[in-house]
């Protein structure tokens, strides 16, 4: 399989969170890319005609993407316990906190594009709404967070865990730990997995 990905992209490290708790890594050719609205990738959208990352190539030919299609396939794929639930309230639960985390990936994603801007150029109201939403979250998440701490590894800790990671990585003035002492833990032992070590954020190119 060869999967099309950046070290700075949140959703490419998600996926390749999952590979490594599946252990599939070594079956995953990576190839880095820079993909951007305003610059389409040729060798991207080849394969995926939206030019977003992460999407993966398999052996046959086929093409997969996006996020949330790639981590269902790996945990199909891969080894051990399923890391999505496959019936019940916990199916719902897991799916809804990927939701969560992907969501806040989008949002943290759309955001670092307008502060990218001159600060002149910047619009004060879209900055303020989005540092709510991001705050909103994280008091979602401090709520649950206990409860999710003694769940086995799944879904939802993968994405709120790659969520709070990108934050660190591009928005630490946001000090998203401030007032969520059961979150930061949370993330705490998350982050310390061997899969999420093996994927931190590099600024490279």
């Amino acid at each position: 399989m060869k999967l099309f990905w950046s070290t700075r992209s949140p959703f490419a490290r998600l996926v390749m969170i999952i590979a490594h708790e599946k252990g599939l890594t070594d079956k995953i050719t990576t190839e880095q890319v820079v993909v951007s609205a305003a610059k389409p990738n040729a060798n991207v959208m080849a394969c995926n005609p939206l030019n977003k990352i992460p999407t993966l190539m398999l052996s046959d030919g086929t093409v997969l993407y996006d996020t949330r299609v790639i981590c269902e396939y790996f945990d199909v794929l891969g080894d051990g316990e399923k890391l999505c639930p496959t019936s019940g309230a916990a199916r719902w639960f897991t799916l809804c906190r990927q939701a969560q985390g992907i969501g806040l990936l989008d949002l943290l994603v759309g955001w670092l594009r307008e502060r990218s801007k001159a600060v002149d150029a910047q619009d004060p109201e879209l900055n303020s709404a989005l540092s709510l939403k991001l705050h909103c979250m994280l008091d979602k998440w401090e709520e649950t967070a206990e409860h999710i701490s003694g769940l086995p590894f799944d879904f939802s800790h993968a994405a709120i865990g790659a969520a709070l990671g990108y934050a660190d990585f591009r928005f630490g003035d946001e000090n998203w730990r401030e007032g969520h002492p059961n979150l930061a833990a949370l993330y705490q032992a998350i982050s310390a997995r061997a899969s999420f070590r093996a994927t931190e954020h590099k600024d490279a190119y």
